[in-house]
């Protein structure tokens, strides 16, 4: 097995992350939203809430990505966890434009997320039956 598709999704996961905090970040000084508040602005709270689902998804993709990497196959799950990180930016910036706009990314990368979820679980399970 090789781990570089599993780590270069998971350094891209990353940099995905740094964004989204970058993103919150300009949203509060362009709309004068001073930290500790969440909310103030729809344009801001749609920003926001891009981050924290990204974060959120974010906890769920990469055991999934890394188990079906170590128990499945290496570079699938890679290839499939592009497919996560592209979905997850799409919907980042989508969500930031308008709410309307965050379905196909969203759509996308929760796809890849149960595909990855069902690899893992497959490449777990089936030895032991």
């Amino acid at each position: 097995m090789t781990a570089a598709w599993p780590a270069l999704v998971t350094l891209l996961t990353v940099a995905l992350l740094m964004t989204t905090m970058f993103m919150v970040g300009s949203a509060r000084r362009r709309f004068g939203i001073h930290a500790p508040a969440t909310t103030g602005h729809p344009d801001f709270e749609r920003v926001f809430r891009a981050q924290m689902n990204t974060q959120e998804a974010t906890l769920m993709f990469l055991p999934c990505l890394w188990l079906a990497a170590l128990h499945w196959n290496a570079y699938w799950a890679g290839y499939i966890g592009l497919a996560w990180v592209a979905g997850r930016f799409w919907y980042a910036f989508g969500y930031a434009r308008a709410a309307a706009k965050r379905s196909a990314g969203f759509g996308i990368a929760f796809l890849a997320n149960v595909v990855l979820f069902g690899a893992a679980a497959w490449g777990l399970l089936a030895p032991l039956f």
